[in-house]
């Protein structure tokens, strides 16, 4: 991996994209979960129908859905990404002596299951109800545990590789291993009937504004004495 040197300074992330792009997200989770709170009916039509079509694709491709339930159990499963989330603190604590971004991690991932949890009760959305069911899960639907954990590690994964200089391949490779593990779980997710699509959408949106709002509080606080002070000029 081509990563800067452990004594290099890291990279700074900009704290004004962070914030507008925080700000956004925020808007849009606060819309969408308005609109699932209030079973909007445009919403609910197009949650039935995408899901509906889905389901009965995946109850007729028996090979596509055994796939999606591999990925989506073993591989993209939320306790997967968490697991990958700790190496990463661990990662961080011992090759690059970073406790104060290792805490960063751990904390945005504790913050960002806890939100998801207490949405889940606070929503209360019932998940969907097949006659022909090809998997099943537990807890309310909104938002997608497995959709908004995986773009809460996968984002700061790939945040912490900007800020450690990853480049080429490397930095290649780690953005489509992102983008499909994120855009697979969440389809995954419709397919096997188990979420509908503004469940998914919730969860990227959700996952997405921790994220952002993790680099832009760590830009202007987390930061601390981590880069030498610039030498002063003459007087």
């Amino acid at each position: 991996m081509h990563l800067a040197h452990v004594d290099s300074p890291p990279h700074r992330s900009s704290p004004r994209v962070a914030v507008f792009a925080a700000a956004a997200l925020a808007v849009a989770s606060l819309t969408l979960l308005l609109l699932v709170a209030l079973s909007w009916n445009p919403l609910t039509a197009l949650d039935g129908g995408i899901s509906r079509s889905l389901h009965r694709s995946a109850v007729a491709h028996h090979g596509t859905t055994r796939a999606f339930r591999i990925l989506t159990d073993w591989v993209w499963d939320p306790a997967t990404m968490r697991i990958l989330a700790a190496a990463t603190v661990l990662w961080l604590l011992w090759r690059r002596r970073d406790a104060r971004t290792a805490l960063w991690v751990a904390a945005t991932c504790v913050l960002a299951a806890l939100v998801q949890k207490a949405l889940k009760v606070l929503v209360g959305r019932a998940r969907p109800v097949w006659p022909d069911p090809v998997d099943s899960a537990r807890e309310s639907a909104f938002p997608s545990g497995h959709a908004m954990t995986a773009t809460v590690v996968c984002g700061l994964l790939l945040w912490l590789l900007h800020r450690y200089g990853a480049r080429g391949a490397t930095r290649l490779m780690a953005w489509a291993a992102a983008v499909v593990s994120v855009v697979g779980v969440g389809l995954s997710r419709v397919w096997l009937g188990v979420h509908w699509p503004s469940d998914v959408v919730g969860g990227w949106l959700l996952g997405a504004l921790m994220v952002a709002l993790a680099v832009s509080s760590y830009e202007r606080w987390g930061r601390g004495e981590e880069e030498p002070a610039a030498p002063a000029g003459p007087s």
